[in-house]
């Protein structure tokens, strides 16, 4: 009896020992991240990751021009006396074939940042899009322009897909969201160029012009950025890897409490992420020796959930009016019969998208997500609903108030911009675990705009139908309250979520049920460690239950 009781005693002490080093080995580990959470706001440390960021997302502005080329296109061909003269279902073509295109282009980028890694994919967009200005600039009948629309549409595709995923692989998770709408915002100042152009020049010098922007990107690229890390470390390019984190992360200062640079943590815990998933994809090797298909992960939860939600959440951003708008500005501005000069107020519609894409960077990493897209579906719904109105009026003849279709016009970009036009892109690159994100990404992107494509099209088939623009913008108010009630109940909150919290949200992980013992009802410092909701709740529980023991 005494000889157990002691071997219970020396048990007990093993375990004390046990539970306080791990307590010391915790202390240790809250003065580390103690020591770097107080950069995580420092703007310095993370310059090259948004140097990266924002040069890799620089072909967006040849993309926004792209889009909005149509805007000033289409009028100038209209006019009597064009050398290409045009209808008005082909008007319809010359519009949406460039999204058409869209999706073909994001499955072979899909496949091709995969292989020849994200920057290199970026690079080749380049030589179609070139191909694309230099058809239009040339044409001389509506199948030329069709060429080269298809051309442009198609090089948007494979420039997009792969900076979205870059950004999102090279961005510490405060940044994520702000850093991937600098895609966006971009974009919108290629929309400012595009109409800015149109209103004081000839379509095919655009053109020409637009060349160079395609050109530039290309070049910044090559001289001033490195290959994702994540990517490369997937192809088993260590060393490459090491210098892409290097640069990162040179601004950032030497961890307390280790010798090992913040590059190297980082360089490590992606190769444990590697063997990882060498390690389960080993167990998905069926009978025959073959590696089941990167297909089987839209089968999961964490696959086809984030694809419904995508689906229902950019068919309410399409059908709200918002490329509709974009495609058809100066057209769109023409039908409210407003007295405004319909290409001076396309640029006042350009700079206003590019104003508040800028504000928007701040608000993807002030606000949640659900929030800012409920603030911009509420205004936009108001604004369109007041326009339509002063349409209807202004057909009648019984106001004179020309001018505030346009400024409606104004304020619903305004509110677009905060939340319905940016943050379901945003989300295609935060909700798909990493084994399939660069695929998920591209057929979500695909699907995205095979819905635009649909909502460009029938754009003035819709005006004919539904009797005039009033009706029109009337029934984009009504899908804005619509995505006012689907981000309430049924959109799922990231920001400031990490890429890991976001896959489990969606594979319906929850912490194990914990038996009611003794123990359990007093949980170690590690048990409280795991098991806290978010890590500055973590540092600051867990200190107050160290101080605590100590003082017991």
């Amino acid at each position: 009896m005494t000889l157990t009781l002691k071997k219970f005693q020396e048990q007990q002490d093993q375990a004390e020992n046990s539970e306080q080093h791990k307590d010391d080995a915790f202390r240790e580990i809250i003065a580390s991240c103690r020591s770097l959470s107080k950069y995580e706001t420092n703007i310095k440390s993370a310059l090259p990751q948004i140097l990266s960021a924002i040069v890799a997302a620089s072909f967006h502005i040849v993309i926004g021009i792209s889009l909005a080329y149509s805007a000033i296109l289409i009028p100038q061909l209209e006019q009597p006396g064009s050398d290409v003269p045009i209808t008005k279902a082909q008007s319809s073509w010359i519009a949406s074939i460039i999204v058409i295109m869209v999706p073909i282009g994001s499955l072979v980028a899909g496949v091709m940042m995969e292989f020849l890694g994200r920057l290199n994919t970026i690079k080749l967009a380049a030589i179609p899009c070139v191909a694309g200005w230099v058809a239009i600039a040339l044409a001389n009948n509506f199948t030329w322009i069709m060429v080269g629309r298809v051309l442009t549409g198609f090089a948007c595709a494979l420039g997009t897909s792969p900076a979205i995923v870059y950004i999102t692989e090279v961005a510490r998770p405060d940044m994520r969201g702000s850093l991937i709408s600098s895609g966006p915002t971009l974009a919108s100042l290629g929309m400012v160029i595009a109409y800015a152009k149109g209103a004081f020049m000839d379509w095919r010098l655009v053109s020409w012009i637009c060349i160079i922007y395609t050109i530039v990107p290309v070049l910044l690229i090559q001289l001033f950025v490195p290959e994702s890390p994540v990517w490369l470390v997937s192809k088993g390019r260590i060393e490459d890897a090491a210098r892409s984190l290097r640069f990162l992360y040179k601004k950032y200062p030497q961890p307390e409490h280790t010798d090992q640079p913040l590059s190297e943590m980082h360089l490590n815990a992606l190769l444990k992420e590697r063997e990882t998933k060498i390690a389960e994809a080993e167990k998905n090797v069926n009978r025959h020796g073959v590696q089941q298909s990167k297909l089987r992960g839209f089968l999961k939860p964490t696959g086809y959930k984030p694809m419904i939600i995508l689906f229902w959440f950019f068919l309410i951003q399409q059908f709200s009016g918002i490329y509709i708008t974009l495609f058809f500005a100066v057209t769109f501005i023409q039908d409210v019969g407003t007295e405004v000069n319909a290409f001076t107020a396309s640029i006042f519609v350009g700079l206003t998208r590019f104003t508040m894409s800028l504000l928007n960077a701040w608000l993807l990493k002030r606000f949640p997500r659900r929030q800012l897209v409920m603030v911009s579906t509420t205004g936009m719904a108001i604004c369109m609903f007041v326009s339509g109105l002063f349409t209807l009026w202004i057909k009648e003849g019984t106001t004179t108030l020309t001018w505030i279709p346009v400024v409606g016009l104004l304020l619903y970009v305004c509110a677009s911009m905060i939340g319905l036009l940016t943050i379901p892109w945003t989300m295609t690159a935060e909700l798909f675990p990493t084994d399939i994100r660069g695929i998920a990404h591209s057929i979500s992107y695909s699907m995205a705009n095979l819905l635009m494509f649909f909502a460009v099209q029938s754009y003035r088939t819709i005006t004919d139908l539904l009797g005039g623009a009033y009706a029109v913008q009337w029934m984009f108010a009504v899908v804005s309250v619509i995505g006012f009630f689907f981000a309430l109940f049924f959109l799922p909150e990231t920001h400031g979520k990490s890429l890991a919290e976001i896959e489990a949200f969606f594979a319906g992980k929850t912490q194990p049920q914990r038996v009611p013992t003794e123990r359990a009802t007093k949980p170690s410092v590690t048990e409280h460690l795991i098991r806290s909701p978010s890590r500055e709740a973590k540092l600051k529980e867990v200190e107050l239950m160290l101080k605590n023991k100590n003082g017991a």
